[in-house]
């Protein structure tokens, strides 16, 4: 059941129902688009005084699609190599086409049509933006396809967490942060840093509990090359990186937010503890992506707090 070839044996096969459509999509993992459109509103908000909030939900909305395509190209390609199987630790509704008898040319078509919907929803933005947003989305389609698909597959490069990053955290805000001011700067590029390594610490989490599998897979991930032991200090580092990072931008650029910090820290440092005592070892593996996946909200949620004030 857990293997591809096994699978593709057999006759008929289920449906891909609504419900199988959305564990596709895998909204647990949305907060890595959420949060960076919430913090480039956010920042449009503080600077201009005025945020049009039909095209807020808007964009929201076509990077929730394409960060839904990420997650079913994954899941595709993932099955399709034999790489996923039963004894990976996710839960069901984690790995859709394991559990069950969907063809995985349906996962391919969703994915493609998360992807079209996303640019035809875009065309309206582009008409209102101008071409910059189109050219950052063309980058981001790109490194969409080019992350599970190819012979070499970015997943399977120790440059993953920082690709994912930099798309889903920095060019998402960047892209919006242009539509909703109507200005372009790289400094919407700097003040999402905390969005940029909340993001990438997402992937950092799931390949550091996936080492041994991935290894098996001759995926040469960067906690592939530095062993679980390095990845964790890093890891951790990167955490402190991320609450300095919003200290900072706060108290340089937006200092009246800074009333939200304490706030911001005894929300957080539950979660950052929690997180830090993780061993992120294969069993730990569901625990640990609900812990990050809550300590981007969290942290994203009052920086944007922050911003706003």
């Amino acid at each position: 059941m857990g293997s591809a070839s096994s699978q593709s044996s057999r006759g008929a096969r289920t449906p891909l129902s609504p419900r199988l459509a959305i564990q596709l999509a895998a909204p647990h993992t949305w907060p890595a688009a959420i949060m960076p459109v919430l913090v480039a509103a956010s920042c449009a908000l503080a600077v201009t005084g005025y945020l049009d909030t039909a095209m807020t939900w808007l964009l929201l909305l076509i990077c929730i699609l394409m960060q839904s395509s990420v997650n079913t190209f994954n899941d595709y390609f993932d099955f399709v190599k034999g790489t996923d199987t039963a004894d990976d630790n996710v839960e069901a509704s984690d790995s859709v086409l394991v559990y069950n008898d969907v063809n995985p040319k349906s996962a391919l078509v969703l994915a493609i049509g998360f992807l079209v919907i996303a640019f035809a929803l875009g065309i309206y933005v582009i008409m209102q933006a101008g071409f910059i947003p189109l050219v950052i989305a063309l980058v981001g389609a790109v490194i969409v396809v080019a992350y599970s698909g190819g012979k070499t597959p970015i997943s399977y490069l120790p440059i993953g967490e920082a690709v994912s990053g930099l798309v889903m955290g920095g060019l998402i805000p960047l892209a919006c942060y242009h539509v909703l001011s109507g200005s372009f700067t790289f400094l919407a590029l700097l003040w999402a840093l905390p969005t940029i390594v909340g993001v990438g610490l997402i992937m950092m989490t799931n390949n550091t509990c996936d080492i041994e599998k991935d290894i098996d897979a001759q995926r040469r991930t960067l906690p592939c090359l530095l062993g679980r032991d390095k990845t964790r200090k890093l890891y951790h580092g990167l955490m402190v990186a991320w609450v300095l990072a919003i200290v900072f931008i706060i108290a340089i650029w937006f200092s009246r937010g800074i009333v939200v910090l304490p706030f911001l820290a005894l929300a957080s440092y539950p979660l950052i503890m929690g997180l830090w005592k993780n061993l992120l070892t294969p069993a730990a593996r569901i625990g640990a992506m609900g812990q990050i996946c809550a300590l981007n909200v969290a942290l994203g949620a009052l920086y944007a707090a922050a911003l706003l004030v």
